[in-house]
């Protein structure tokens, strides 16, 4: 197996002390400093008396490194360490979404500020794996079912100091449909102070779930034009005739999601991030 990474050797002693230790945790994106790859940890095993992790970028590919020096975590050079064993006790007291479980914790009443997401399906994933997190804090999400009138919901929403929202849009990228939406929605007087518009850069949430959780190696590609739901289950081979061939297929992967570690890093940060501004 071929492995990349920096050893001890690569950095002198009194570099290597002023380096902040990371455990490598399914989930935490990393850099390495040699070769640029960028990926999330999705494994990490022993090999030939060395501890290896597997790191996989956006597009489903992963390469394997030695753990030790030479990564980058945020842009700061770091030191991967092995993950320390959880107890079971600890993994009780965790959330879906890594966050830290509040011991019989009450849901609290909604408060008037909201998260939107684009369909029914971002908003079942956001409940799948932030549910727990969201009811104690009292913040629903609510789907759009698109947001060609972006703008015009918001208006209508009227956000204030008490009354914030955030938004999580599908596919926004540079110079798309729904980079050009938000930007219009963003120019609303008072937008700026109490509305927070993020989104991921894939076509459909769908693609926001690791492939391998799938047991896929990668998403399939389907040509613009075409029907992308339709298009994805053709190609892994799943039933696609009809709208219910379609909702069978999306609670088949909805089923296989357990926790944030299942789910891209893009995604993950900027729903944490509407969190935080909501709960500011």
């Amino acid at each position: 197996m071929t492995t990349y990474g920096w050893g001890p050797q690569d950095l002198t002693e009194p570099s290597r002390k002023e380096l902040m230790e990371v455990e490598a945790s399914a989930g935490v994106v990393l850099e390495d400093n040699q070769t640029g790859w960028v990926g999330a940890v999705v494994r990490v095993e022993k090999s030939g008396g060395l501890h290896v992790m597997s790191l996989e970028d956006r597009n489903g590919k992963t390469r394997s490194f030695r753990l030790g020096y030479g990564f980058l975590l945020d842009g700061e050079p770091v030191k991967v360490v092995s993950p320390q064993p959880r107890t079971a006790e600890a993994t009780v007291h965790r959330t879906a979404s890594g966050s830290l479980k509040v011991a019989a914790a009450r849901a609290r009443t909604a408060r008037a500020s909201r998260i939107w997401v684009e369909g029914k399906h971002d908003a079942e994933l956001v409940e799948k794996v932030w549910g727990e997190d969201l009811r104690h804090e009292g913040i629903v999400v609510e789907p759009l079912h698109g947001i060609d009138d972006l703008r015009g919901a918001i208006r209508d929403f009227d956000p204030g100091p008490q009354r914030r929202l955030g938004v999580l849009v599908d596919h926004l990228v540079s110079g798309s449909k729904e980079s050009r939406i938000a930007q219009d929605a963003m120019s609303l007087p008072g937008a700026r102070s109490n509305v927070l518009i993020v989104g991921h850069p894939y076509v459909d949430v769908w693609q926001a779930i690791r492939p391998r959780v799938l047991g896929l190696s990668q998403w399939p590609e389907v040509p613009r034009g075409e029907d992308f739901k339709t298009g994805i289950l053709t190609r892994i081979g799943w039933p696609y005739a009809d709208k219910a061939d379609v909702g069978l297929g999306w609670h088949r992967m909805l089923s296989a999601v357990s926790s944030y570690a299942d789910l891209e890093p893009s995604l993950l940060g900027r729903v944490e991030e509407v969190i935080d501004f909501l709960t500011a």
